[in-house]
């Protein structure tokens, strides 16, 4: 190996490991004190009095490693800043920006985890609910013998567009507008929906959770939405 080649493998791992820290600061294990849901795969929040029937987000995906998360487009909606406010007031840390790129980044994990049915995953990003719902998905699916292929061709912008305390626990929710190539094929590999070679402009609602009194700083998906 020449020393051209280490040092190729040097760069890499770090680069490895600098995206391993970055999304440990925003998602991780689960805090204790998300919302519960009874929802199916996934759905809005009864409690703000939101219909759940046709609220279904195709979460599907393939990581695409030419998208550039830090280069997203992000900002905070008005009449947000109160909430902010009072997260940082809670948490000292918590920088706007830094998460809502780092949310971009794990926004890609996670769909990604879907599609490939990959539930172990799944399992320390989101809440407990959440992650039966999207097990019990998963199990549906290959049961039909169903496979799903994504590729995100581009998060264009994930904007603030709520952000609250309710007691200790902080909730942020972000809009993501993602321009996406999706495609289900059924057991004989026919499609079934989609297009392989056309991508779709998806608008996703995902609010993150985070106990401000625990010592662990990251943030769990506790729901997943679409604008009505």
């Amino acid at each position: 190996m020449n020393n051209g080649s280490i040092f190729e493998i040097v760069i890499l791992a770090m680069v490895a490991l600098y995206l391993v820290w970055k999304l440990g600061s925003v998602l991780g294990r689960r805090t204790g004190h998300e919302r519960q849901q009874n929802d199916t795969l996934p759905t809005a929040d009864k409690r703000n009095g939101a219909a759940d029937s046709d609220k279904v987000v195709p979460l599907t995906g393939h990581p695409n490693p030419d998208l550039e998360v830090e280069a997203v487009s992000a900002q905070a909606e008005p009449g947000v800043e109160q909430g902010i406010s009072q997260i940082r007031a809670a948490d000292s840390s918590f920088n706007p920006n830094g998460f809502t790129k780092g949310a971009a980044a794990a926004f890609q994990m996670i769909v990604s985890a879907f599609a490939e049915g990959n539930t172990g995953s799944l399992r320390p990003l989101l809440s407990d609910d959440l992650y039966d719902e999207f097990s019990e998905a998963i199990r549906s699916r290959l049961s039909a013998g169903e496979t799903m292929e994504n590729r995100i061709e581009a998060i264009r912008s994930a904007d603030i567009v709520d952000a609250r305390m309710e007691g200790r626990t902080a909730f942020v929710t972000l809009k993501f507008q993602s321009s996406q190539i999706n495609v289900v094929r059924d057991a004989d590999g026919e499609v079934t929906s989609g297009d392989a070679d056309t991508a779709a402009e998806v608008t996703d609602l995902w609010t993150f959770a985070r106990n401000t009194r625990a010592t662990d700083p990251n943030w769990t998906l506790v729901e997943t939405d679409t604008p009505t």
